[in-house]
């Protein structure tokens, strides 16, 4: 077993302008599940999440809302610790930004780096987006198409005042560092990303100051000034245990952290910006940084912006929390983008945990109760069969451990299901039912009962930091005591014979999947029909009306539209997307489901137009999508936006438009 030590673990700290959704919540039951992961081993585990709280973006949601925003935060943070209470994150310290001590050891951060030169005052003019919090080039906005690179959405141009951080000045030390330690950004192919999109092209400086909003950690030797967003919320990891404060006991035990997990959108703030201010104060750099993937809906990334979320609350009051944790922890590799779907979530809920485990557990405890009056039998009769499950649980530890060294969850999940399915395979081989049948077969009978006791009590021990309140439930049907249930206790031959079991319900009730669908299905169009205000909302008769086609107006063909500002029409975002797949929707005489690559992004479109094209005519094709349209529902498939075509009065002739050039997708049309 490895060498006990001091484990020091991060999520990112999250934004307060709304509510979390399953996103955040994957983010930071994942780390639960590491912290976990090193406390059952005996490491001496620090785990820290918190919420970033201010910034411009804070501001001004507060005055529109009416409140202070102290308020504001205040009220979106408790969500967010209710939200880990359900989802049973056991964080060792919840960081604020807004806490006095964080607020006083960044102003000692600040002065020290202004003391030393590595923060200089000077006037920033250029490109700012508020919802992302970041500041662009004029090439960079260009290169984007006009908008910010990182959501899309509009920037503005700004001028005012700021002092800046000497990032261009560490940038070859920190190519250097990056270069020596190749595992300090993980997964490998975010260090290339790192090297060859920001650094080795060159650095800017960096603005840490911003003058044209108060919300923030004054500048305390320059009234006017409030610290930017990087060097606030960034110092978290470090001002938490103490950092710059009298007592930084908790800084020196368990500084520098073995890693922090965050989402792989801000990689480069935390590959990049964090290591430079962290050479400049002369601290270690953490040990790792590991950027996971997104969980995405229909290929696009969950945003609050957007408002295509997931509630994880309400998932976990349908389905339990272990449920949502294991569809977490199992369903996507982490470090990779993975698909949220409800679809996905039953089918797991069914074969991993109610038909594979629960059922298990379920046969084995009835099987124990019905032929030895519900008491553990010692083993009598080996046979070859028992050889085979005994070595694999034997072995499972080292295999777990392996696994969730390199941050591999889900294999280590799948190394515990190894053993649970190799239980279900030696029921039917042995078959007990047919054992107990004869007197002669009791003796190999009290084997087969104790083998697969055993092996799930071993899975309930290695379970425990995955799903937090399934492995109680398992023991206390297994009979299993607390010193057998322990860590320690992973010895084969931890379960004591003798032991009463007790059966129970089931871990995980199998849930119909068709009416569980069709629930959702009901519930995202009720949601849809109540996003569409009164004066918006339009008879729909017909189940396959197609936002694709030419629309159809009340007014007579040769009325002309309203006329409209330009400020109307810079209110649609078209987009050239290119159709990567095409496929037809079986039960639609007009739809064709498509899907787009808009530069980085995917998206999945919905389109009236199977009369006049084959989904092969489409693949390859670069159209105008219309981007920021609300989504709908059409024969069960989500269409997140629509492309434009062109037809003549009587819809005979009807043609997607194109461009005539080659162009690359994503590109804003205008």
């Amino acid at each position: 077993m490895a060498e006990k030590k001091t484990f020091y673990i991060t999520t990112p700290i999250y934004y307060p302008s709304a509510s979390l959704h399953i996103g955040h919540a994957y983010s930071t039951v994942a780390t639960d599940a590491i912290a976990r992961y090193h406390r059952q081993r005996g490491d001496e585990t620090f785990f820290l999440t918190g919420s970033d709280e201010h910034g411009q973006k804070i501001e001004r949601k507060a005055k529109a809302a009416g409140v202070t925003p102290q308020a504001y935060v205040d009220h979106i943070v408790a969500g967010f610790k209710d939200l880990w209470k359900l989802l049973d994150i056991s964080y060792d310290k919840f960081i604020r930004t807004t806490d006095d001590y964080h607020v006083k050891a960044v102003q000692k951060m600040f002065k020290k780096l202004y003391d030393q030169g590595d923060i200089y005052k000077s006037k920033y003019t250029g490109h700012y987006c508020t919802p992302c919090e970041s500041f662009w080039l004029d090439r960079q906005i260009e290169e984007a198409g006009g908008v910010c690179p990182d959501c899309g959405g509009p920037v503005e141009l700004v001028e005012e005042e700021s002092y800046f951080f000497r990032l261009s000045k560490y940038a070859d030390r920190l190519i250097q560092y990056i270069k020596d330690n190749p595992t300090f950004i993980q997964p490998n192919s975010r260090t290339n990303e790192m090297l060859q999109n920001f650094l080795l092209p060159g650095l800017e400086d960096l603005c840490v100051s911003r003058t044209s909003f108060t919300w923030g950690i004054p500048v305390d030797f320059d009234g006017k000034h409030v610290v930017y967003v990087w060097l606030d919320a960034l110092s978290n990891y470090i001002t938490a245990l103490g950092w710059g404060s009298e007592d930084d006991s908790l800084y020196r035990k368990f500084w520098p952290a073995d890693v922090h997990i965050v989402g792989k959108e801000i990689v480069r703030f935390h590959t990049i910006i964090w290591p430079i201010m962290l050479m400049a104060l002369g601290e270690p750099l953490p040990k790792q940084v590991f950027g996971h993937g997104w969980l995405v809906l229909d290929g696009g990334k969950m945003s609050k912006s957007k408002g295509n979320v997931v509630d994880p609350v309400q998932l976990c009051a349908r389905y339990g929390v272990d449920a949502i944790r294991y569809f977490l922890l199992r369903e996507v590799p982490f470090g990779s983008d993975g698909t949220f779907s409800n679809e996905a979530l039953i089918a797991r809920i069914n074969t991993d945990l109610a038909n594979d485990l629960g059922n298990l557990l379920s046969r084995t405890v009835a099987m124990i109760d019905k032929y030895f009056g519900g008491v553990l039998p010692a083993p009598g009769v080996v046979a070859d069969e028992d050889a085979a499950l005994i070595a694999l649980a034997k072995e499972l530890p080292a295999k777990v451990d392996a696994q969730m060294t390199e941050l591999h969850i889900p294999d280590a999940l799948a190394e515990i299901w190894k053993l649970v399915n190799a239980c279900n395979k030696y029921i039917d081989v042995t078959a007990p039912w047919s054992l107990a049948k004869s007197e002669a077969g009791q003796e190999r009978l009290k084997t087969v009962l104790y083998n697969l006791a055993e092996s799930l009590r071993i899975v309930a021990i290695l379970l425990t930091p995955y799903l937090t309140g399934t492995p109680a439930k398992m023991f206390a049907q297994l009979g299993t005591a607390p010193t057998q249930a322990a860590f320690e206790s992973l010895a084969w031959g931890g379960s004591v014979p003798g032991s009463l079991v007790h059966k129970g319900e089931a871990l995980f009730p199998r849930i119909d999947a068709e009416a569980e669908l069709a629930f959702f299905a009901a519930e995202a169009d009720k949601a849809k029909a109540a996003a569409v205000p009164a004066a918006e909302a339009t008879p729909a008769p017909v189940a396959e009306a197609a936002p694709a086609a030419p629309a159809k107006h009340g007014h007579g063909e040769d009325e002309a539209p309203a006329e409209i500002e330009y400020d109307d029409f810079a209110k649609v975002d078209l987009r050239l997307a290119k159709v990567v797949a095409c496929e037809e929707i079986k039960k639609s005489k007009k739809l064709l489901k498509l899907t787009l690559e808009v530069g980085a992004e995917t998206r999945t479109v919905v389109s009236g137009i199977k009369q006049w094209y084959t989904p092969d005519d489409l693949v390859g094709k670069t159209v105008v999508l219309v981007a920021n349209l609300k989504p709908v529902t059409l024969c069960g498939v989500e269409s997140h936006g629509m492309i434009l075509c062109a037809s003549d009065a009587a819809d005979e002739n009807l043609s997607a438009l194109t461009t005539l050039a080659a162009m690359d997708s994503g590109l804003k049309v205008r």
